[in-house]
């Protein structure tokens, strides 16, 4: 029942690594995007499907409270302070998407407020992480090391290789649900984050060569679990040699494999210990009958997440559909064409631009390149807007 509940959460947590580091790694790469109409369409390509991915975490923080109550309170007593900083930030970011399309006026504050939420969630993700593999300062009565207890150059080190690692994700995304100028931009910062990736990953093995004789015995003594950090190379060579193929899509499940190769190099450094060199698996896991007692969130609250989310991801899986078009001023270049935010992309009822920029008491906005409807007063128009550039 034990190894259950630790795949269930190992299962949590990469999932939401996955996915909201995509939204995280957005929110990251707006900061460096100053062109208006490219951090709309980054919006747009991630709005659909970002609502569902923080359950994850709550479906960890369930699990560890659940079936691991001793590594939960000790978790809880570290990093109260990253943790709170965290959930701010998670919560600040979903009120400026909102606000976004609501308050035309303060979009651009808006936007600053969902890179820096966007930043700082992801930072203080990776200083937890960078902090529990240092170690926390321990006790038999629990955690003995106050509110900063955790911080160290190397979690903060670990907080710079995670947002580096979520920029990753999110400019894959970018580089496979977009297209022009933006998809140009998108491969740039493909290539500036695995390059801070690779030095971070880099930092990481020397770290472990040189501080941690323990972690490094135990990858010796079994050389053949070395195949695993190794594949992390071999996505990274795949990583780089996509950037040349037409599927865009293949970017984006390299840098996955990166992330997953990275948890599971983390899950064995450490095995069996949760805390490392602390708290083992058998120690923290709570009575067997509360085990038991725990069976609906592995029967019911756990697949309905997982049917969730693979349903909201082929639903809106041609929402970043690109098809080229000429201009008729310039043969050369090519339009794009995106879906709105809330637009529910119907292939049947195609709108072109020719069309929709007749469309009666609407004015046309033009930010590089792609066309945005408004209405007569300058704000979108609700529920019913629609690009005049949409595959919708």
């Amino acid at each position: 029942m034990i190894m259950v509940w630790i795949a269930v959460l190992a299962l949590s947590i990469v999932t939401y690594v996955l996915l909201d580091g995509v939204d995280l790694g957005i929110g990251i790469l707006m900061g460096l995007t100053p062109n208006e109409g490219w951090r709309q369409r980054m919006f747009n390509a991630v709005g659909p499907l970002w609502d569902g991915n923080e359950a994850w975490l709550i479906v960890a923080g369930a699990v560890l409270w659940g079936a691991f109550p001793i590594v939960f309170s000790t978790l809880i007593s570290a990093f109260q302070l990253p943790i709170s900083l965290m959930l701010a930030c998670l919560i600040v970011r979903r009120v400026a998407c909102g606000c976004r399309f609501k308050i035309e006026a303060a979009r651009s504050i808006c936007d600053a407020s969902y890179c820096c939420s966007s930043l700082v969630a992801a930072f203080m993700q990776g200083a937890m992480v960078g902090g529990l593999v240092e170690g926390l300062p321990l006790s038999s009565s629990g955690y003995v090391g106050g509110a900063f207890g955790w911080i160290s150059p190397f979690a903060a080190v670990c907080g710079i290789g995670l947002c580096f690692g979520y920029s990753l994700l999110g400019a894959a995304w970018i580089f496979y649900k977009s297209e022009g100028g933006l998809r140009d931009q998108a491969r740039q910062f493909v290539e500036y984050s695995a390059g801070g990736l690779l030095a971070f990953f880099t930092f990481l093995f020397l770290y472990a060569f040189v501080g941690d004789i323990r972690v490094m015995s135990r990858w010796l003594d079994h050389t053949y679990l070395l195949a695993i950090p190794a594949t992390g190379p071999v996505a990274s060579f795949l990583l780089s040699a996509t950037m040349h193929y037409r599927r865009d899509d293949l970017a984006l499940y390299a840098g996955m494999m990166i992330f997953a190769v990275g948890f599971a190099t983390l899950a064995i450094s450490f095995w069996p210990y949760m805390i490392p060199f602390s708290i083992t698996i058998d120690e923290g896991a709570a009575a067997p009958a509360r085990l038991a007692a725990m069976s609906w969130l592995g029967v019911f609250a756990l697949p309905l997440l997982a049917l969730y989310t693979v349903t909201s991801h082929s639903v809106f899986r041609g929402v970043g559909r690109r098809r080229r078009a000429r201009s008729s001023s310039e043969k050369s270049q090519d339009t794009e064409r995106g879906c709105s935010l809330f637009a529910v992309c119907i292939p049947l009822f195609q709108i072109s631009a020719g069309g929709a920029r007749h469309r009666t008491g609407e004015q046309t906005k033009v930010y590089d390149g792609e066309v945005a409807h408004t209405g007569t007063n300058g704000a979108p128009d609700g529920a019913r807007r629609v690009s005049a550039t949409s595959d919708c």
